[in-house]
Formats: structure tokens, sequence, C-alpha cells
């Protein structure tokens, strides 16, 4: 038979390195899994092409690799015949017989020096040194990714502490108490209360149907929505049309435009007011008398300013948020407010609560090197560590910009690698950690698998087991937790314009007001109306990009002058995966208010 394997090698012009070892290995791989030579020689060529190999040379280092190839194909074979069947690993089957919650299990040596050099860094590597689709068994394996060779894992790049255990900006570990890292572990089985928002758009909606007359109503609707609130305010006077001239100062309403089609600049800035107030008309809008402004295209704000000729508004004062009612003023539909008493009530909640435990973490989910997703493995391994009472993952999940979905060098289809790579394991990680556990998914533009359109409608995931437990949420949703709102969006562009002294964000009541949105974001105005609205102000704001990580409390200018600041926990997670390595993510313990509250950026 091992010669009848060399022939089927030959035969698709494959040279074997190590001849008699590599076939001794491809008889055992035959024997195992009742396969033909034939059998073997074409599961290679899939491993081949997966792993771009450059020399079609079958390489005794790749045997290890390719055993969980073919393993792999035993599995999606069986799931595929028998898609209900829950496969148990080496790691469920070694912690039933020891009776233990895998800690251990997860464990690796390490250098007492190299330890106490970094304290913030775990003690275990849960990373599977295989493909990421099975857990390790702990045996060693000659197929590392680049992923799993690197040294530092689970580090606190950057904290904000607020709680009375921190001393100077630092947190008071045990170095022999892993159990205190980072913030403190939750008690197991213990539930927070949560309830959706707004499900707009639904899911299988249609669109790439908006009109020009839908873009025109959206963006006259956001303008005359701000000059009713600023007249209502009773802190500025009634709006007028800026495009009149005018020696006295005046106060106007309007959005901010670009007079080209490049970046905007303080020389190409227009005010575009209402169509009630000037036609719709524009006029130029001269910055240069303020100290300081932050605007960009499709912001609305209300202008201080005088217009000696007709041609040019001079502003004096910029005003960039509106009045907005606290969270806790929210008048919720009765329906809704019975819904949310009922299940506090059966979670055996008492009253709000004032904590929140949450890790939040923003794709890709996997190098661009594979598609073993990895880093996912990790976090969940992490999270079952630490318990979180909520669990928060952005897409994208299958992100049509990785190498692999690019070129199509893929035997799956994106359906399948959503549900076998992200919901298997993700059910594993709720069956594990119990009925307290909730897990969060939020889609981006990005997800191969789902639709190319924003605002975007949740996934349409059915797990009739655990539908308490694993929620999709729109892009952009929102959420409230233990009576905590948190605002996600999944995409998020910086500013064209930022001459700020303070730190001090721009509260407005859209959740994508960029226009012309970016070229990369397929805003549907059709949508939009019901989808991008803001009526409350968030505790937590979630606002994953490329750019760096973050977390910082942020007031909002939405109270009016003279008032204290409403303030918010502003969080960008980073991606979990970049590039080859590791990424970041967030994990935050939340304390009733911004100011008493934990939150520490992890890299993975």
């Amino acid at each position: 038979m091992e010669e009848e394997i060399k022939a089927e090698f030959n035969k698709m012009n494959f040279a074997l390195d190590d001849e008699e070892e590599i076939l001794k290995k491809c008889l055992a791989f035959c024997i195992n899994y009742n396969l033909k030579p034939s059998d073997i020689v074409s599961s290679w060529e899939v491993y081949y092409l997966n792993r771009q190999l450059n020399e079609s040379v079958v390489q005794n280092a790749e045997m290890d690799g390719f055993l969980l190839h073919l393993q792999n194909e035993q599995k999606d074979a069986i799931i595929k015949e028998e898609p209900g069947l829950h496969i148990y690993s080496s790691k469920d089957v070694d912690m039933i017989l020891n009776a233990d919650d895998g800690d251990a299990k997860e464990e690796v040596p390490g250098t007492p020096t190299r330890y106490s050099q970094d304290p913030y860094s775990e003690p275990f590597d849960s990373t599977p040194q295989t493909n990421g689709r099975m857990f390790s068994s702990g045996k060693p394996s000659k197929l590392i990714t680049p992923f799993g060779q690197r040294t530092q894992k689970f580090v606190v790049k950057f904290s904000i502490n607020n709680m009375p255990s921190v001393v100077n900006g630092e947190k008071e570990l045990d170095p022999e108490n892993h159990e205190d890292d980072v913030i403190r572990k939750v008690q197991p089985g213990r539930k927070c209360s949560l309830t959706v928002h707004g499900s707009k758009p639904e899911t299988g909606c249609r669109f790439m149907y908006d009109r020009i007359e839908d873009r025109f109503n959206a963006l006259e609707s956001r303008i005359q929505k701000h000059a009713v609130s600023f007249a209502s305010s009773k802190l500025y006077e009634e709006p007028v049309d800026p495009t009149v001239s005018s020696q006295k100062s005046i106060f106007t309403v309007g959005m901010i435009c670009c007079d080209g089609e490049g970046r905007l600049n303080e020389k190409s800035t227009l005010l575009q007011s209402s169509v009630e107030h000037s036609g719709g008309q524009r006029v130029r809008l001269e910055l240069q008398n303020l100290n300081q402004f932050s605007i960009f295209p499709g912001q609305v704000v209300g202008i201080e300013g005088h217009n000696p000729g007709g041609h040019c508004l001079i502003a004096s004062k910029l005003v960039d948020f509106i009045p907005l009612p606290e969270t806790a003023d929210v008048d919720l539909h009765p329906t809704k407010k019975q819904a949310l008493d009922k299940e506090i009530q059966s979670n055996g909640l008492s009253g709000p609560q004032a904590e929140l435990s949450v890790i939040i973490a923003s794709g890709p989910f996997t190098p661009t090197d594979n598609l073993f997703f990895e880093p996912l493995v990790e976090l969940l391994a992490y999270a079952k560590r630490k318990q979180p009472q909520l669990l928060i993952l952005l897409g994208p999940f299958v992100d049509s910009e990785h190498p692999e979905i690019e070129k199509g060098n893929t035997d799956r289809s994106f359906d399948e690698i959503f549900h076998i790579e992200i919901l298997t394991r993700l059910q594993d990680y709720a069956e594990y950690m119990g009925s307290h556990a909730r897990v969060i998914l939020v889609p981006s533009i990005r997800d191969a698998n789902h639709d190319f359109v924003f605002p975007q409608p949740a996934f349409d995931i059915q797990l009739p087991d655990l539908k308490h437990q694993i929620t999709s949420l729109t892009n952009p949703g929102i959420l409230e937790a233990n009576k905590m709102f948190l605002n996600i969006l999944a995409e998020k562009k910086s500013h064209e314009i930022q001459q700020v002294e303070h730190q001090v964000i721009a509260w407005v009541d859209y959740f994508y007001p960029l226009y012309p949105p970016a070229e990369a974001v397929p805003l549907d105005f059709s949508l939009a109306s019901e989808a991008l609205e803001i009526s409350l102000i968030p505790d937590i704001l979630v606002v994953p990009s490329d750019m760096k990580y973050f977390v910082k409390v942020l007031p909002l200018g939405g109270r009016g002058e003279g008032e204290e600041q409403v303030k918010c926990i502003c969080i960008n997670p980073g991606r979990l995966s970049k590039g080859e390595g590791g990424g970041t993510f967030v994990e935050l313990n939340y304390y009733g208010t911004p100011d008493t509250s934990n939150a520490s950026i992890i890299g993975i």
C-alpha cells in the first residue's frame, strides 16, 4: 500500500522529502480513517493549496498539520450528515475525567524572571498549536503559526482604574493570585438584565432602493430637528436665513458641507441651511475667529455670527451639540417597561443593578495567514476564566478583506465558515458558562456572509436552545444591560477637521452623521431614518476602528451651557487580530458611573 501511495504522489507530480517516514505516516492515516491512497493524495492537494506551499515537495514537517486537516475533514463530514451533533474535544474529555474547570490545563511553564518583569502577562497559553479548529491535547506540534509563536500574551496595554483598590493608577495585584489580575473575577451564576432597543432594519429587508428624495428628506429632517431643539431650549434665538446680508449678529442652524470633492478644510467649508429658512441654499462659512472647533461634512451645528455682504457668514461661535435628556429620563414605551420588569424578575434581579462586567472584542478574529481563528479561541478561553456577564463581539467575523477569502482559497462557503468557526465555538462557550452568560454579536459591512448595507440588519441566528444567551444586534444598535445603555457602532470614520484644545466629544443625535458617506460605506437613506437616530445619551459608547485602541471617559456637550456635563465611557477595542499576529480587546467593569469604573485594553 505504501507503494500505491508513493505512485499516487508521483502521479500528481509531488516529491517526497523523507520518503520512508512520510509513507509510514500516510499508511497510518489510510488505516485510521479508512482512506484509499488516491484519497490521501487528494486531501494533500487541498492542504497544499490552502497553506500556499511554494514547492511541490511533501515535507515531513507538514505531516502534523496534514493530520489535523484530515481530522477536520472527517469532523466536517460528520457535522454535515448530523447537523445537530456536538463533537467533544480532547479538552472536554480531560475536563470531565479530571473534574477540572480547565484552568490548570491551560497553564504552561514559564520562567520566574519573565513573569516578574511583566506581572500582567497571563501564565497560561490557551492557543492550540494546530489549526485552531480543535483544542490542543498538550502534545508538542511542529505546525506553529506566527500567532502561536508570539511571546507576550494577555498584556494590559492601557487601563483606567477608578475604584478604591487602585493607587497611583496601578492595580494592587498579588503576583501569586492570578484570579485577581486585570479586573476582579465575577461570581459564577450572576445574570444581567438585557434589553435590545430598536430592531431596525429587520432581517431580510429590501435595500439599494433609496431615491434622491429619500436622501433629501433625511438631510432636511435632521436640520429641522436641530433647529427646533435649539429654539425650544431657550438658550438661543430663533434660527434665521444665513444667506441674507446682515450687519448685526444672527443665529442660524445648518449642515457643514465641502465646496468640492476633496477633503474639508478651513477654506472650503460651507453651511447649508434648511429649505424653510433659506430654500436649502449654501453660504461660505468663515471660522478664523473661533478659538477651537471640531467639524466634519454632514455635521449639523448652530452658528452665531454675521454676514456683512451676503456671501460669507463669519462665525463668532459654533455650537456642536443640542440638549438631550439623560438616560434616566427616557420615557420607554409601556410594553417595553413591562417586558424589562418581567425579565428582571425572572433573572432574580431586584431593582437597578449598579455593576456590569463585559468583554468587548472586534474582528477580524483570525490572522491574515490562515482561517484557523486562533485569536477567537484564546479570547473565549480567557472569557471562560474571567466569566463576564456580557461578551460583545463585533464583526467582521468572516472578513471579506481576508486574503484567503479574497482569493477564494477555501473549500467552504462563507455561511459554513461562520457557523462552524464562530457559532459552534460560541455554543460551546455558552454551554460551558451556564445560563447566566450572555453573548452579543454585531455584524459589520465587511462580513462576507451578510448583507452589504448600512444600517445593517442583525444576523439571522437560529439557535433555539441558546436564543436567550446568544443574541444578534443590528449595526448600529442600542443595548440596555443592568439599566445601563450601550450604543454600538461597528463602522467609524474620523472627522475631517479637528482643532480642539479640550477633550470634549460633540454629541450628535445620529449614529452616522458624516455626509457624503465614506466610499466604503453603503449608506441606504431609505433605512436610515428608522435605524440611525439616537434618542438617548449612552453610558457606554463602543466605536471600533482601525485607529489605535482607546478607553476614555468623555463629557458630552449635550446639557446646555453652564450645567454639569453628562459623561460617557467611549471605547475603541481595536482589532482582535492584526496581520499575522494578535491585536487587542477590552475588559470593563462598570460600577454605576463612568467615574467609578475600571477598564483595560488587553493585548492578545
